[in-house]
């Protein structure tokens, strides 16, 4: 089990962006250590002196084994497939293929902050259809939405987050299904960001938008790199429905070198060889989830938590400690607990903070006691 000490010898960003006194909990990187798999490719490369420019379809047929053996698609042809540099770029090219500047891309706030800072800085405008009270698409609202979109008379598109981050809402078939028969009506093409598709825990599953009837013409972007803690190992794939095929061809073939070698060979071997590990951090997920809902059941019941079905994060709704838009700000100041600002993630944001919940439980505790001390 690692440590605080243990892990504040780590220089990425979640333990080098506030002053050691700080316990941060707000960016998507997991305390663990690198599946064995994956530490054996990368070190192996680094002797061998491997770590040049990467090559070959190895990561899409990887993610195309994964998804057969674990969810029981197998949609994911290589051939309509291209390695990208991770999965933000993925989506922003794809995005520049399907639409034109000054489009409409919708999102579903509240949602991942840089689907807007991405959208906007490829020249596009981002149109809210907000998530419903039960933290669950709202497809009332995304079908007006749509049509809003479509009477601009631009080329639409529709960034879905799958599973969606903040909530860790994995979205049923069905709800996938009716997205599918929407985007058709109104001629929004869907971009999928599925990065959190492998992190889904018991009880519910994660279903690839490109499976549902009537997404041929969509496109989905995944990756490796929060399911195996490897953010800083660049690499993800976006796949094509085979109505996309024509549009992925017309991709720049200079949009094909951001990957890392490091992350190429780092993903593809979680992908192969990583899945008992995987299988025990979802376990451990799964007991976080319930402790932590534990925690502040007991030492802050005024704040309520929606318990995810996927990734590791919850979003919690602190409006009843009546701390302001922003209670992150307070919980940094008085408690020294770094959290997700909810107002950076879109209407339905003021009032809750997102907290990273893949660390071990003394830590997840210790997280829920520095809140609970910011309002004695």
């Amino acid at each position: 089990m690692l440590t605080l000490d243990d892990l504040h010898t780590r220089t990425s960003v979640k333990w080098r962006l506030y002053p050691p006194d700080v316990l941060p909990a707000f960016v998507a990187e997991m305390d663990v250590l690198l599946a064995e798999p994956v530490e054996r490719a990368m070190s192996d490369a680094l002797r061998r002196g491997d770590t040049g420019y990467p090559i070959g379809t190895g990561y899409g047929e990887a993610l195309a084994a994964f998804a057969s053996q674990r969810w029981g698609w197998d949609g994911i042809d290589v051939g309509r497939s291209l390695m990208v540099a991770d999965v933000m770029t993925g989506v922003s090219e794809v995005l520049q293929l399907v639409t034109e500047p000054g489009s409409p891309v919708i999102v579903n706030p509240p949602v991942y902050p840089p689907f807007f800072a991405f959208v906007s800085k490829i020249g596009r405008r981002a149109m809210d259809a907000p998530l419903g009270a039960d933290g669950r698409l709202d497809l009332e609202a995304l079908g007006d939405a749509f049509a809003r979109a479509a009477a601009t008379g631009l080329p639409a598109a529709y960034l879905l987050c799958n599973p969606q981050n903040p909530t860790g809402t994995a979205h049923r078939p069905d709800e996938l299904a009716a997205v599918a028969r929407l985007a058709h009506e109104h001629g929004v093409r869907v971009v999928a960001d599925e990065i959190h598709a492998p992190i889904v825990l018991d009880g519910a599953r994660f279903t690839p938008y490109l499976s549902v009837e009537g997404a041929e013409d969509a496109f989905s972007v995944m990756s490796a790199s929060k399911a195996w803690n490897l953010a800083g190992a660049k690499a993800g794939v976006v796949v094509a429905g085979p109505d996309a095929e024509a549009d992925l061809e017309r991709m720049p073939e200079v949009v094909g070198h951001g990957a890392s070698q490091m992350g190429a060979l780092g993903h593809t071997a979680a992908l192969r060889d990583g899945g008992d590990w995987l299988d025990d951090v979802l376990a451990g997920l799964a007991e976080n989830r319930s402790h932590l809902a534990d925690e502040l059941a007991r030492r802050l019941p005024e704040v309520r938590l929606r318990e995810p079905e996927a990734t590791y994060l919850a979003w919690l709704d602190c409006r009843a400690l009546e701390l302001g838009d922003d209670p992150a700000e307070v919980f940094l100041e008085r408690g020294r607990v770094a959290l997700g600002s909810g107002p950076t993630f879109g209407a339905g944001g003021a009032g809750h903070v997102r907290v990273t919940a893949a660390t071990s439980k003394a830590i997840l505790s210790e997280i829920v006691e520095r809140m609970a001390s910011s309002v004695r």
